[in-house]
């Protein structure tokens, strides 16, 4: 039986980097750190983000940019904030899809190896009374 997510992990071409970047837009604390070490693949760095695991490996980033991504659950009344936090760090941020009133607001934005995030103030009990149809 599943229990849950256990962690995200994400190939990145630079461990500094992508922790700044963490920390600056989703206030990840740093848990682990293999240092010169190499337990998996290659040096690696662990985060908790909203209870959340969230792991950093160096490697090679993506090649090109998709609309696979992860999303994280913010309040609306910080969704402005949020937004000046990713804009803070140069990175690209992409024009999100039309909405329908009721499913909350969203803001996509790439890092640096190209990972597509999301925060998204919605929640699915929302999305889906959006969607159903009237009765």
């Amino acid at each position: 039986m599943i229990e849950g997510l256990s962690h995200i992990t994400f190939i990145v071409s630079d461990l500094d980097r992508m922790e700044a970047f963490l920390r600056a837009i989703f206030d990840a604390e740093r848990v682990y750190d293999s240092g010169a070490d190499t337990h998996s693949l290659s040096r690696e760095r662990f985060f908790l983000i909203g209870g959340v695991w969230v792991a950093t490996m160096e490697g090679d980033p993506l090649e090109s940019r998709s609309y696979n991504h992860v999303a994280f659950k913010i309040p609306d009344s910080e969704f402005d904030a949020y937004e000046r936090r990713v804009r803070e760090q140069g990175v690209a941020v992409r024009v999100g899809r039309s909405r329908i009133a009721g499913e909350g607001r969203s803001l996509y934005f790439h890092d640096h190896d190209n990972h597509l995030f999301e925060l998204h103030t919605g929640t699915l009990d929302e999305r889906l009374a959006v969607y159903s149809p009237s009765e």
